[in-house]
């Protein structure tokens, strides 16, 4: 095994394109949520950041891509990046092994940062930190231990995600489901009063998200290669169409197009292409994307009308959308693009179908099982949602004591309420 030179390079700039999707998701959702809770909402993924890494360099790497104990998890020869160094790993012949760690990183932080969505502006900070730590020990880490590991059960059933449709954006839209039932909704005049209060914000985030995803996607092919361009430009023809699927449906149905939905459209459709890009030729990507941005978008309708109070439909869009492109690599997967993989169901092998159908299950169930467990039991001993008179006032102010907007000359507060009545 010999590093080279061209294939870290790549690496490591995916590495950093993918971190600067955290940031950018605390635009998209800050530019959503209310004013008063701008602050808390950007600094809450700046924190998972923070945190999170230290949890993946301490036990979180080992446990998921440490040798296979029975198919289930890692083993510890990797605590504390143990032996995780400069020679290359057995996930890569070509990257140091240090490198390795550090791009899978960025991928185990922002998942837990996409379920804040799910309760935004009535969380306490300290409960959701304690979260954190534990729903990425006990949730995110099995699930990316059995599919990405070569020794991880789901892997050994032949369950393909080419960069995390499952690990990542199903695992935490289901979680954001469970988060939302557990933490309940918010007081009706909210939740009708709820419109972004900076669309400039939401389509700033959505730009950069949707920059940082070529990373995210092209640097899974851990070298610079046919797969990684493959995966570029699949990367950037779903998010396109999921952008154009959503605003023609908005467009249709209430007689305009809506920037924010242009903006989590194309979300959507990074989303959904995300487990198939290194797997599937351009034509399919357009077809993925267009079916996620009508799919999320009927699925985000569809929630607003039950008493599921998902905040920034978390579900709709990485939910939907992941378990869409997951079943997708079933159905449009060729070996001309990817010969590590297999060909799908238009390609003559349609058992790979049910393959990604058992790996949606198998995922869904636990995310959602494991985190509303998880929820009830902090709860116990640290209570989850603030209280209301801090909810009302805004965790901007109530949790860290900071505004988003200085006060007005007068000295009077800028209001926190969005923008003109309806």
């Amino acid at each position: 095994m010999t590093l080279d030179s061209g294939d870290t390079a790549w690496v490591i700039t995916a590495t950093a394109l993918v971190m600067l999707m955290t940031p950018a998701l605390g635009f998209f959702y800050g530019g959503l949520v209310r004013r008063k809770n701008l602050v808390s909402t950007i600094v809450q993924c700046l924190a998972i950041f923070s945190v999170v890494s230290l949890v993946w360099a301490l036990w979180g790497y080992t446990l998921t891509f440490g040798p296979a104990v029975h198919g289930v998890i890692g083993n510890f020869n990797n605590i504390g990046l143990l032996n995780v160094g400069a020679a290359p790993s057995v996930y890569s012949a070509s990257i140091p092994a240090l490198l390795y760690f550090a791009f899978q990183l960025k991928f185990a932080a922002i998942t837990p940062a996409l379920i804040i969505g799910a309760f935004a502006g009535r969380v306490r900070f300290k409960s959701l930190l304690i979260f954190i730590v534990l729903w990425t020990t006990l949730i995110y880490v099995p699930i990316a231990m059995w599919i990405w590991n070569p020794g991880g059960w789901l892997h050994i059933l032949g369950v393909e995600d080419f960069a995390g449709g499952l690990v990542v954006h199903t695992s935490a839209g289901v979680s954001a489901v469970a988060a939302a039932i557990v933490i309940g909704r918010r007081p009706e005049a909210e939740v009708r009063e709820n419109r972004p209060n900076n669309v400039p914000y939401v389509i700033l985030g959505a730009a950069l998200l949707w920059f940082g995803w070529f990373g995210f996607n092209a640097g899974s092919a851990l070298a610079a290669n046919a797969v990684a361009v493959d995966a570029l430009v699949t990367t950037n023809l779903a998010a396109a169409a999921g952008g154009v699927s959503w605003m023609l449906v908005d467009w249709i149905r209430k007689g305009r197009p809506s920037a924010v939905g242009m903006a989590v459209g194309a979300v959507c459709g990074l989303a959904a292409v995300t487990p198939a890009a290194g797997y599937v030729n351009p034509s399919a990507s357009i077809v993925i994307g267009l079916v996620a941005g009508i799919l999320c978008n009927y699925v985000a309708n569809w929630r607003a009308r039950t008493t599921l109070d998902d905040s920034l439909d978390v579900f709709a869009c990485h939910g939907a959308g992941g378990m869409w492109g997951t079943i997708a690599v079933g159905l449009f997967a060729s070996t001309a693009v990817n010969a590590a993989g297999w060909n799908g169901l238009i390609y003559g092998d349609p058992h790979h179908v049910l393959v990604q159908l058992v790996g949606v299950a198998v995922v869904a169930s636990f995310a959602f099982c494991g985190t509303y467990a998880l929820l009830r039991v902090i709860n116990v001993f640290s209570p989850l949602r603030v209280s209301p008179h801090q909810e009302d006032a805004g965790l901007d102010i109530s949790e860290f004591g900071e505004e988003a907007y200085a006060p007005s000359p007068e000295g009077s507060a800028v209001p926190t309420t969005d923008g003109p009545p309806k």
